[in-house]
């Protein structure tokens, strides 16, 4: 069998609110795992939330086909959230082109860095 990355925790000041503001923006799934609140990215992978009171920015980088991708930045731009072509967030409200595909970044509530591109 091959190695495949299961789920990882991600933690949050609102587990709830956090997994559902996300999923709400990928157009995926949410559920509860035990005391974890679930955003299913694909069949073998989960996002579970956890309530932490103090934790360090993440980054989170999801390949997406170019349709997601359009509709991903519509509800970004629907929601009035900042997104940026680069990390750090110099260059707002742009996309970039890298390696012949397009991509952006944006903040969640709880300072993760999010990232949605259509080329790895």
């Amino acid at each position: 069998m091959a190695i495949t990355l299961n789920h990882t925790i991600v933690p949050a000041h609102d587990k709830k609110a956090s997994a559902e503001f996300l999923a709400h923006l990928l157009n995926l799934p949410v559920e509860e795992i035990s005391h974890f609140v679930a955003v299913r990215i694909s069949d073998s992978l989960t996002l579970d939330y956890d309530n932490w009171n103090k934790f360090e920015s993440h980054h989170y980088a999801f390949q997406v086909s170019e349709d997601e991708f359009d509709a991903i930045l519509d509800r970004v731009k629907q929601a009035s959230l900042r997104y940026a072509a680069d990390p750090m967030h110099r260059k707002i409200g742009e996309i970039n082109h890298r390696l012949g595909g397009r991509g952006f970044y944006f903040l969640d509530p709880n300072g993760h860095n999010f990232e949605v591109l259509t080329r790895a």
